[in-house]
């Protein structure tokens, strides 16, 4: 028999999980969020913007002495779906239930509400709600994984978003020069409001402590550590949040912040359903259904330094092209095969290699020689029988090398 808990009691359980559920991660048990609770189908983030007002005093103003226009729209919360799902055996969690009931299988509806409260704590635990990372970086979809839209998936949609041009991928000998391109970029209105934040990664972040700590006449002690501030702006460093990009808004845990997140138990009466996974089996499974989507407010509020495509394109060793001039490469050329085949006949005795870069930066080397992208190389001479040329790839941020292996056999006399 299911046991569905839709008791006066199931309701402070219920709250207990959706508050486990949105607090067990960095973005809102910091405050960097508001959760507005609640939410069952959509909830209007309603948006005021006021023109310039003030003007030379008047002693019977008029109407058509009016200034400033009021810019009035919304935007929405429209939490979608999700699922927490996971079996167990109450003989794991019988140090909480058996002093209560002595004999027989664990009959959940027979325990005291305060142990109810113990097990469902337990379960949540054992279930991984994920909710830190979607947060921050869901997209909405189809298929597994992409249930609601996250903060940072927003901001990188919103037209409205200041745009931090030409971003390059972050390390510690330039964190600082990008941080204060973003300082420089964020709108007076805000620079000096006490909830305004820089969110980065926990690499970024410790990129920067080190930078401040390796520099002469700057910083702490390199035994202790700097206050995470730059400018007096406080650093948000969040292990859900991607390398790379950098963000500057103004958030908190109250209604003014830009950063919103709605949630909502599905159904109070069906939300936790706990029963036996099979009627001849032992295990139990214990399922939670609730609904979660975020949103930005103002989006000319918020500054955005997005380095990952900077970063992929630092670290790839992809050619974009490469030829030989003994021959075609079996199969032809893709950026992503490494191996190739190419026969040729006992009257060729050499080869040229060309290759073409991907990105800027890349280093290309035949053997020993460095290979100048797009040129032809000096002729490689082949032997009779089978011949393998390796072209090694070194990414522009000089951290990873890939070749290209190349099998060429020349045919006997």
């Amino acid at each position: 028999m299911a046991v569905n808990i839709n008791s006066a009691y199931a309701g402070e359980v219920l709250e207990q999980l959706l508050v486990r559920a949105t607090t067990g991660n960095e973005i809102v048990a910091g405050g960097h969020i508001h959760v507005q609770p609640n939410v069952t189908k959509k909830f209007s983030i309603p948006r005021l913007k006021a023109g310039k007002m003030l003007q030379k005093r008047k002693e019977q103003p008029v109407e058509s002495d009016s200034k400033g226009n009021f810019d009035i729209d919304e935007k929405y919360l429209e939490p979608k779906d999700v699922m927490a799902f996971t079996s167990f055996n109450p003989r794991a969690f019988e140090s909480i239930w058996r002093p209560f009931q002595p004999t027989g299988n664990l009959v959940f509806a027979e325990l005291p509400s305060n142990i109810q409260s113990q097990l469902l704590a337990e379960l949540a635990k054992v279930v991984d709600f994920e909710l830190g990372d979607h947060f921050i970086n869901g997209v909405y979809g189809d298929g597994e994984g992409f249930y609601f839209n996250g903060i940072l998936t927003r901001i990188v949609a919103d037209a409205d978003v200041v745009v931090i041009a030409t971003p390059e991928a972050l390390i510690q000998s330039n964190v600082i020069a990008k941080m204060k391109l973003i300082r420089k970029a964020i709108p007076k209105a805000i620079k000096k409001n006490p909830n305004l934040k820089f969110f980065m990664s926990v690499e970024d972040a410790e990129g920067y402590e080190y930078e401040l700590t390796d520099k002469p006449q700057k910083g702490a002690d390199y035994t202790n550590m700097n206050p995470e501030r730059f400018k007096g702006i406080q650093i948000v460093p969040l292990a859900d949040w991607p390398k790379d990009v950098i963000v500057a808004a103004v958030t908190n845990s109250g209604i003014d912040s830009n950063f919103w997140a709605g949630v909502s138990l599905a159904d109070d009466a069906e939300a936790i359903q706990i029963d036996k996974l099979t009627n001849a089996g032992e295990k139990y499974f214990f399922k939670m259904l609730m609904k979660a989507d975020t949103n930005i407010v103002f989006g000319e509020d918020i500054v955005l330094y997005d380095g990952r495509a900077a970063s992929v394109a630092a670290g790839s060793t992809d050619l974009a092209d490469l030829a030989f001039g003994a021959g075609d490469l079996v199969p032809e050329f893709d950026t992503e095969t490494k191996a190739y085949t190419m026969a040729v006949a006992n009257a060729v005795d050499t080869t040229t290699v060309t290759a073409t870069r991907a990105q800027a930066g890349q280093v290309i080397k035949l053997g020993s020689s460095t290979l100048t992208t797009g040129v032809a190389s000096a002729a490689k001479n082949l032997a009779v029988g089978e011949n393998i040329l390796s072209i090694k790839v070194t990414s522009a941020d000089g951290l990873a090398t890939e070749s290209y292996d190349v099998l060429i056999t020349r045919a006997a006399e």
